[in-house]
């Protein structure tokens, strides 16, 4: 028997400064926040949102992200673990928009490139983190 999963839940990345990361998604990505720890809350609140450990999740479609303020080294790509987060978007004229975006806020990327099975645009967050923005083609 295999465990029959029916997509991701979520992805929670561990960051080294949750102010810089929170402002760089938001200002990338704009996602909308599905949980945070309120400014003003009680103690009695913040013992119910202990499980983000100080950190904030984005609702992704029906998926979440989040970021959670523990790591002290330096991201890798090879080491075990994470290797990249990919992001959908719609089309192609979306990547072109999303890189001159990035342009505009000086985030290096390694502009489109096509793979066959579609387009990707590459670029990293304030941690190293590899991001991706995948489009399908057609």
């Amino acid at each position: 028997m295999t465990i029959p999963t029916t997509s991701f839940a979520h992805v929670r990345l561990t960051v080294t400064d949750i102010e810089r990361s929170r402002a760089f998604y938001d200002d990338v990505l704009g996602l909308p926040v599905a949980f945070e720890v309120p400014a003003d809350a009680d103690a009695a609140t913040r013992e119910q949102l202990a499980w983000l450990y100080g950190g904030v999740i984005y609702a992704v479609g029906d998926s979440l992200l989040g970021l959670r303020p523990v790591a002290e080294d330096v991201f890798s790509a090879d080491r075990t673990g994470l290797d990249h987060l990919s992001f959908a978007v719609g089309s192609r004229a979306d990547l072109d928009a999303a890189a001159a975006m990035l342009d505009e806020r000086g985030t290096a990327h390694g502009g489109v490139t096509d793979i066959g099975a579609g387009y990707i645009l590459e670029f990293r967050d304030p941690d190293g983190i590899a991001l991706e923005l995948f489009a399908p083609k057609g």
